[in-house]
Order: C-alpha cells, then structure tokens, then sequence
C-alpha cells in the first residue's frame, strides 16, 4: 500500500494520504459538538504519532482549523444559535493574545518536550473543568441547563416519532438565540424561553487570556473558552458552540499570518505545512458540519465526558513524559 504514502515537504511527515483526513473527520465529530474543531487533540497526534514536533506543527494546527471550521459556523448560523454578542467578544478579546502567543511559541518553547509539558497543563485545565461539570458538582446554574437538555431530549424523541426514526434538521422556532441587551457592562440573551447573562469585561479577559494559549498551542482557543463558558458563566454549550467556532475561525486565520510573515529566530521552522494542514481540514470540514448537525440529539452530559475523559488522558501522558 506504499503508494498511498506521501512524504510532507514542509514537515517531513511521511504517513499515508488518507490518514489526516481519516484522523480529523472522527475527532471533529465529537469535539465540535461541545464548540471545539479538535485541534486540540490533532496538534498531539501530530506531534506523537506522525513525529511533527518543530513550531511549525502549531502553524499548521491553524490551518486546520481554517479549512474545517466553516462547515460547522454554517450549520449554527441556518439554525439561528450564534451568539452574536459572545463571538464578537471573543474575537476582539483573542486577536491580540494570539499576537503574544505566537513569540512566547517561538521564543520560549521551541524545544519538543517542554512544549509537550506546557500541552499538557493546558489539556489539563480543559479536561478538568469538562469532568467538573460532568461530576455535577457545579450546582449553581445546574437547573437551567437541566431543564434545556431536557427540552432537548424530548423534542429529539418528537422527531424521531414523526419521521420513523429519521433525524431531520431544524429547530423550533424559539430554540433560537435572541440578543436581549449588549452593553460594554454585561451581555444578556435568550434561548428556548430560558435568559442567560454575563459581563462583558471579564469575558473579554477570558478571551484575551485564551489567544494567548491558543496562540502559543496552535488552536485558536475555542477549546478553552467553551468549556470555561459552560462551566464558570453557566452558558448552555448549544449556544456557545457556535461563537467559539466562530471565534476559533477568526483568531486561526490570523495565527496562520503571524507564523507564516513574522520569523523572529533564524533558521527554526515556523511556516505552516499547508498541504498537510489541508487534508486534516478536508476531514474536519466533514466532521465538524456532522457535529454541529448532530449536537441537538446528543445530550450534553455525554459530550462532556467524552471530551473530558479524552483531554484528562493525553494531559496526563505529556505531563509524565516531561519528568
């Protein structure tokens, strides 16, 4: 099967042609159900299966979510859940962390293994708020999102009832987001009958903070924004999906330009392998548009744990590695 094998020009990766799409198509499924493209988890697998370990693997983590994400902000903007006022924070709160990132990357972990470490505190957090939540430890807020899933639940049994088990698209009409407010003090909308608020300066703090780490990892930061929005501001994740995809689409594209025009040490690698960056986005463009198609009908316990037990595994083997 050697002439599916295809050696990288950028990278160096030699690997088969199917893989990378193959690898993509099932992570984004899962993850962009929960507002995250699976970057997060791809940047590992690039690094520890396919040995892709240079800065340029970040660069090139971006790319993937260029490619892969449109698919999944199409599918929340045809069923009206895009936060707009919490995609337009994220995005102003994000682009100049990223900025950061990108030089803490290049300048301060360059060497594998010490990037590995910083990975692994960072999926750590993120898959420690995730089985938080999952525990039900997280009381406050808890009641709201209960009675959504259920809401969910029962109009994803209705559908399958009167179309003999057949998932049909679409929602009912008020299981959309409508903007209440938006001021430079706090943020208020509703969904499903339900309101949901938080302030404006301290989720542009998160966000600025997440471009940060996502600048530095490779992925935009929708990992770490959605799950610190659901388990902290008590969002639900059917409305945060989208503005941290969208946010995610955004801050990428400008990661992939500072990688690629502003080399600040000669000689290290740090322009994304665009090809290969393309093929994991040609599978994530698939998966990402089935997850966020499919996020309706999956109930939100079970896409936690399943993210969260996930991070908490491959946190746990970069954190050891490092010691």
């Amino acid at each position: 099967m050697d002439i599916f094998q295809i050696v990288f020009p950028v990278s160096g990766v030699k690997t088969s042609i199917f893989i990378p799409p193959l690898v993509a198509l099932v992570v984004s499924f899962f993850t962009s159900m929960g507002g995250v493209s699976g970057a997060f988890l791809l940047l590992p697998f690039q690094m520890s299966v396919l040995k892709y370990t240079t800065p340029s693997v970040s660069a090139t983590n971006f790319v993937f979510n260029i490619v892969a994400i449109p698919s999944g902000v199409y599918r929340y903007l045809k069923e009206g859940r895009m936060a707009w006022p919490l995609t337009w924070i994220v995005i102003v709160g994000t682009l100049p962390g990223v900025f950061i990132g990108y030089y803490l990357r290049v300048l301060y972990l360059p060497d594998p293994r010490t990037f590995k470490l910083f990975v692994g505190c960072v999926l750590l957090y993120i898959g420690s708020r995730l089985f938080h939540e999952v525990t039900g430890k997280a009381a406050a807020g808890k009641s709201r999102s209960t009675a959504l899933e259920d809401k969910f639940k029962q109009r994803a049994e209705e559908i399958k009832k009167q179309q003999n088990a057949r998932l049909a698209s679409g929602l009912p009409k008020d299981a959309v987001v409508r903007t209440i407010s938006f001021s430079l003090l706090k943020v208020e909308y509703e969904f499903w009958g339900e309101r949901f608020s938080f302030s404006t300066p301290a989720m542009f703090v998160l966000a600025f903070f997440v471009g940060v780490i996502g600048g530095t990892y490779g992925i935009g930061g929708g990992a770490i924004i959605a799950p610190f929005c659901v388990a902290v501001f008590h969002l639900p994740v059917y409305t945060v999906a989208g503005a941290a995809l969208m946010g995610t689409f955004l801050t990428s594209i400008a990661g992939v330009t500072f990688y690629s025009i502003m080399p600040v040490r000669e000689g290290l690698a740090t322009s994304p392998d665009w090809l290969l960056g393309s093929l994991f986005g040609a599978g994530g463009f698939a998966g990402v548009y089935l997850g966020a198609r499919f996020q309706k009908f999956v109930p939100q316990k079970f896409i936690k744990m399943t993210l969260g037990l996930a991070i908490l595994f491959l946190a746990a083997k970069y954190i050891v590695q490092y010691f």
